[in-house]
């Protein structure tokens, strides 16, 4: 069984940034952290959750990442395998970006944008931006 744990959320102005990271421990039947799809889900109060960004393996030497289109260009996910670790980096946070960002592990093939592709979640750490 896969455990998720994030850290680095906190309190933020407008225009300034976070980096969020997620350490995995325990194995998934079938994977490693490598071979792993790792993502970020956020929920706002009030608000389904909701799928922010994830790096995929490809099956070979590649790794694919996705964003939704509210944070492209301002976030960044990427990961260390070595460390089993997977971050997100927040940068121009909007007010809009407040809620609980969720770490998410999953089998790559069928990993996508929807809560249900995933089987592994974190507690979640909660991020505020303040306007």
């Amino acid at each position: 069984q896969v455990q998720l744990v994030e850290s680095g959320g906190g309190l933020v102005q407008a225009g300034g940034s976070l980096r969020l990271s997620c350490a995995a421990s325990g194995r998934a039947s079938g994977r490693t952290f490598s071979t792993s799809a790792m993502g970020w889900f956020r929920q706002a109060p009030g608000k389904e959750r909701e799928f922010v960004a994830s790096n995929t393996w490809s099956g070979s030497y590649l790794y694919y990442t996705y964003y939704a289109d509210s944070v492209k260009g301002r976030f960044i996910i990427s990961r260390d395998n070595a460390k089993n670790t997977v971050f997100l980096q927040m940068n121009s946070l909007k007010p809009e970006d407040t809620g609980v960002y969720y770490c998410v592990a999953g089998n790559y093939k069928i990993a996508g944008q929807t809560p249900a592709d995933y089987d592994a979640w974190g507690q979640g750490t909660q991020v505020t931006v303040s306007s």
